[in-house]
């Protein structure tokens, strides 16, 4: 009877527990393998669809035309979100749940009150758009290498480009609105803040999933907005119990930030100073809101927990 019992203990340990693995190590191994995979994966793919379109072409050319084949670079990166930030992950899941499903693991079910956590955070990520745009402006004042800062602009130079390319505008929702949404959601606030939730408690991987998020887009001058809406991006996830609010909030912090880039590359993409700071009130405003929402998110946590 011992036998079976401790048979069935076994059973119903992850993978990653009955091998006496932290789930936060486990998940920061793989985070970094998949930014790996990711990066190099999708240059393989951005490289061989060159090949496809532009024939046999030499290495010294290569760089010139991914510059000018941006169409191709996006399309890659998608390519490489899919497979190695999304469907990986779901993969990967297996070594750290134990009997809970991977739909409950990576908080992918959908509730009776998912939906009213959905326009919670959708109101939730425009308001607190002020506080991001001051964590940019002081992001902009912290000393950082000028190789790092001339990578950064090469990106947003490139997503300019494919911005202001005719009739761009759906498949740039798709490449830079939809997949990320989904793909880095399972991974952060999926897969990232379930394992550190096992290892560390809720509020250490609310803060360190933001953290990691900032991180992993290799933007050191964008680094403390990164990490605030992904902070953000966490709270709401853990407060609805669903990854679906922090996807749709995902989509429409980036939907906005396209059809903004587009309309108005000029207001997008110029440099944050104190002079183009928005008013001091209106980021009190943003702070006020920003506060008064997610209690409203977690009162109706607390209640939804009463009535369970």
């Amino acid at each position: 009877m011992n036998d079976l019992s401790t048979s069935s203990n076994r059973i119903l340990q992850s993978w990653v527990d009955r091998n006496g693995f932290s789930h936060w190590a486990i998940a920061m191994l793989w985070l970094l393998v998949a930014l790996i995979l990711f990066q190099v994966g999708a240059g393989i793919f951005v490289v061989l669809m060159l090949f496809a379109t532009e024939g046999v072409i030499s290495q010294a050319e290569i760089a010139d035309l991914i510059v000018s084949r941006v169409d191709l670079l996006f399309i890659a990166n998608s390519i490489g979100q899919i497979l190695f930030i999304g469907l990986a992950t779901f993969i990967v899941v297996n070594l750290n749940r134990a009997e809970e499903s991977k739909l409950s693991f990576l908080r992918l079910k959908w509730f009776d009150n998912t939906l009213k956590y959905t326009i919670y955070s959708c109101i939730l990520i425009v308001v607190v758009q002020p506080v991001v745009i001051y964590l940019g402006f002081l992001n902009s004042i912290l000393p950082i290498p000028d190789w790092l800062n001339l990578a950064q602009e090469g990106q947003y130079e490139m997503i300019l480009n494919f911005l202001m390319t005719e009739g761009v505008i759906f498949y740039a929702l798709i490449a830079i609105a939809v997949i990320p949404s989904i793909c880095e959601e399972i991974l952060f606030r999926g897969y990232i803040l379930r394992a550190f939730e096992k290892s560390w408690g809720i509020i250490i991987a609310i803060l360190v999933s933001g953290l990691l998020f900032g991180l992993f887009h290799l933007q050191a001058a964008n680094l403390l907005p990164l990490a605030a809406l992904g902070v953000v991006l966490a709270v709401m996830t853990w407060l609805s119990g669903s990854i679906w609010p922090a996807i749709f909030a995902h989509f429409v912090n980036n939907g906005v930030a396209v059809i903004v880039g587009i309309n108005f590359p000029e207001l997008f993409f110029q440099d944050i100073s104190y002079e183009n700071l928005p008013p001091i009130w209106f980021l009190i405003v943003s702070i006020v809101l920003t506060c008064l929402i997610i209690y409203a998110m977690l009162k109706s946590k607390t209640e939804s927990e009463i009535l369970i």
